[in-house]
């Protein structure tokens, strides 16, 4: 087994499937036991981080899809070459049950998890590949990409068999509701929460118009944060419906690069009106128009990043929870709830929300972008000016 002071300098590399990772040549994988043989590969990767990289290549477009990817990959390889001291291409079925077991508990903790509390870059002595134990739900995620990834493997000629698909369960009927996302009740209280802040500053006036738009932008568009970040104003564009109507819409590219059209009620667009003149722009945006659709208070016009926006969101829920506290200790579990909400509970809102109040869920389906609603439901399509007309009469923050 390799020392302390060899596996933290192990974990420390900076970055993970490239030449600064380095493995030894008997752990590389290039004469794994579960190599495929026989046949012509079809990618001209040798060893297991190269063939990572291939596999991880197909994910670059998607960041965040790609980081969660390599993450996994990246917690493997480490677990495979230094607790169990076997390259990736030689792990069995009975290694993979092990590893589950690992991550439900990865010790020894010195040498796998952060210190609680300590967030620190990947290049720092302290940096670990483990922020904990991983919860139920982060570890059925973590075992589903690695199914993914070796299967991938298979097909691409690099292994000979994928030794998860012993153990691969059947997949678990999906739950019967949504559960995260905030009542009716918990969603006046977050509404309430931003009405009540102070206006008496320039800056405060633009953070107060800032969170306004923000929580119109998730919740009447149901948007995820990537999709905040990553989309700019020059995605809103009118139209003229069937009856000779106005009808805005934002045009997303979401998870999966794929782009769907969203109705911008009235309400979302008198929104988007108040924030940019607070920023000095023009009421309504222009086509192609590169203005992120959030930025960061003051001067500057980059888009803010995704932990960034999350913190402000969590910011909300944090003092909406104290508020609701103030109201009792029975009102414990309410404030106990949105404490832990986060943005995609606003997203779960968005829909339930739009299903509660009879919006077609036909159209709920298109504005979330979902792919279906069940396989009957993928067959089904909406017309787009009814959706708009739905969401318009249906759907509204109601400051």
């Amino acid at each position: 087994m390799v020392s302390n002071n060899e596996h933290a300098a192990a974990l420390t590399a900076h970055a993970p499937f490239s030449s600064a990772l380095r493995v030894s040549p008997e752990l590389n994988g290039h004469a794994g036991t579960n190599r495929a043989h026989g046949k012509p590969p079809l990618i001209s990767a040798t060893n297991d981080i190269d063939a990572i990289t291939a596999w991880l290549a197909r994910f670059i477009g998607s960041p965040n899809t790609f980081n969660n990817y390599r993450k996994e990959a990246e917690r493997l390889l480490l677990w495979s070459t230094l607790a169990a001291q076997k390259p990736v291409s030689s792990l069995t079925h009975e290694d993979l049950l092990a590893y589950q077991h690992f991550l439900k508990n990865p010790q020894p903790a010195d040498q796998w998890v952060m210190r609680s509390g300590r967030k620190v870059a990947r290049g720092h002595a302290d940096w670990r590949p483990f922020a904990g134990p991983l919860a139920p739900t982060s570890h059925r995620q973590a075992i589903i990409i690695l199914n993914s990834m070796f299967s991938w493997l298979v097909t691409a000629g690099y292994l000979a068999g994928n030794p998860l698909s012993l153990s691969r369960q059947r997949a678990r009927k999906a739950k019967p509701r949504v559960t995260r996302y905030l009542d009716d009740e918990a969603w006046a209280q977050v509404k309430h929460t931003i009405m009540a802040l102070p206006q008496n500053s320039a800056r405060e006036q633009e953070h107060y118009l800032r969170l306004r738009w923000l929580f119109s932008l998730l919740y009447l568009c149901g948007l995820r944060i990537s999709e905040v970040t990553q989309n700019t104003m020059g995605g809103f564009f009118c139209r003229r419906d069937n009856t000779g109507n106005e009808r805005w819409w934002l045009e997303i590219t979401g998870k999966g690069d794929k782009t769907r059209i969203v109705p911008a009620t009235q309400e979302l667009m008198v929104e988007l009106a108040h924030y940019r003149r607070k920023k000095g722009l023009a009421p309504l945006p222009t086509a192609d128009e590169a203005t992120p659709l959030l930025l960061p208070i003051g001067s500057q016009t980059r888009p803010l990043t995704r932990a960034a926006v999350h913190s402000i969101i969590k910011e909300v829920f944090k003092k909406t929870a104290n508020q609701i506290r103030t109201r009792g200790a029975s009102f414990e579990m309410e404030a106990l709830r949105v404490e832990h909400a986060s943005a995609h509970w606003l997203r779960h809102t968005a829909g339930s929300h739009m299903a509660n109040h009879d919006v077609d869920l036909r159209h709920v389906r298109d504005n979330l972008g979902h792919e279906s609603i069940s396989t009957t439901n993928a067959y089904l399509h909406s017309s787009d000016d009814a959706r708009h007309r739905e969401t318009e009469d249906h759907h509204k923050i109601q400051w």
